[in-house]
């Protein structure tokens, strides 16, 4: 599995390639492609900062992947998160699944990027012409992560 934190862009046709290459057993590869946008919580953004602090981050983005790895059939991943000054249109996540069958790639996919959002620890500031301001996690992305839990057993 790639895990990569970087202020470098990506090239998501490489890193399927990649992913591809000698592994004649995928079936299916899901990925997803998160753009910074000019507008959030109604406000133009200008820009966007973010940062992290690396041997945290990183460690949380393999403990994500590794849940989904038991939780479904997947043969490879790919998470890369760019830090930095970020503009809109900027490409600033790729998450990318590879499995024999359509259904693990996608549920693990989504499963990774919703747990990314919500427990990957970056700090992201976002520049709007009110002034800079820190964006915090988002009530639907908390809830986008809730519905993976498993209920306890009582």
């Amino acid at each position: 599995m790639k895990i990569a934190v970087q202020s470098e862009d990506f090239d998501l046709s490489t890193e399927v390639a990649a992913m591809r290459a000698n592994q004649p057993q995928i079936g299916a590869i899901a990925s997803f492609v998160g753009l910074v946008r000019d507008i959030n919580d109604g406000s133009s953004v200008a820009a966007m900062s973010l940062e992290h602090y690396p041997a945290m981050t990183e460690k949380a983005l393999r403990a994500i992947a590794a849940e989904a790895a038991q939780r479904w059939q997947i043969i490879d991943a790919t998470i890369i998160h760019r830090i930095g000054d970020l503009y809109p249109s900027d490409q600033i996540v790729l998450v990318t699944v590879a499995s024999m069958h359509r259904h693990d790639a996608f549920a693990a996919c989504e499963f990774i990027m919703d747990f990314l959002k919500t427990s990957a620890p970056f700090w992201k500031k976002e520049l709007t012409p009110q002034g800079a301001r820190w964006v915090d996690a988002r009530e639907t992305d908390e809830n986008a992560t809730q519905r993976w839990v498993k209920p306890s057993s009582r």
